[in-house]
């Protein structure tokens, strides 16, 4: 009796969807970067508050493929992995790209607004004389933001309007749930911690960016049947 098997000869690699995995390369080799030289790469390539003095123009995009740590991008590219893939597939590579931008930048516009209404709200505690109000300026213009999590998320919200009923389990808790229940959970959650300033050091507005950009962009995109025209 013989045996036998398929190979691909391409390796794994060769059957991700092309910019799938050519954003989760270049997220790969910049955290390697990253490691290598932490302070030259943060100062240069994460995103600065537009007044200060470390901001440059093309952090608004380099900022979105840099991490703060290794749970911190193996969650983001794993994620990006699972959905984007599905995504990628079902738009062809240029809709994908044009998606998984407009939600990163979108992520990082909304982040930005709100930083802009705290240091409005410093500016005018310190013209009251709070000097307190100041430090606290001078820490929001040198607190650098970076990650993928505001494109990530709008990845979440891009699957959960294109197969809402589709089951997702989560291992931690052992729980499954409806795509669009999942989304609607997620929403809730950064608005809250958002709003109530839990969960310190994540750029909860930022994930909320990424959502609101991606539904934006999907409704337009219904609105004209183009919801699933490929872009090859």
């Amino acid at each position: 009796m013989g045996y036998g098997y398929s190979y691909n000869r391409g390796g794994f690699l060769s059957s991700w969807p092309p910019a799938t995995k050519s954003i989760i390369i270049i997220n790969v080799l910049i955290f390697i970067m990253t490691s290598l030289n932490q302070d030259f790469m943060i100062r240069n390539f994460a995103l600065f508050y537009p007044t200060s003095p470390l901001f440059k123009p093309w952090q608004v995009i380099t900022h979105m493929f840099m991490h703060g740590g290794f749970w911190h991008i193996f969650f983001n590219m794993y994620t990006l992995f699972i959905f984007g893939s599905v995504l990628e597939r079902q738009w062809g590579t240029k809709k994908y790209l044009l998606f998984y931008f407009v939600t990163g930048l979108g992520a990082a516009a909304l982040h930005t607004g709100v930083q802009w209404i705290e240091a409005q709200h410093y500016m005018s505690q310190i013209a009251a004389g709070n000097a307190g109000a100041a430090a606290a300026l001078h820490s929001l213009k040198l607190t650098p933001t970076v990650g993928a999590s505001g494109a990530i998320y709008g990845l979440l919200l891009g699957y959960g309007m294109l197969y809402p009923d589709s089951v997702m389990a989560l291992i931690f808790p052992p729980i499954a749930l409806k795509a669009k229940w999942f989304v609607i959970i997620f929403a809730a959650i950064e608005l809250l911690t958002g709003i109530t300033g839990t969960g310190g050091g994540v750029a909860h507005f930022a994930h909320l960016g990424g959502m609101l950009f991606g539904w934006l962009l999907i409704m337009y995109w219904k609105r004209r049947n183009r919801l699933y025209q490929r872009y090859d």
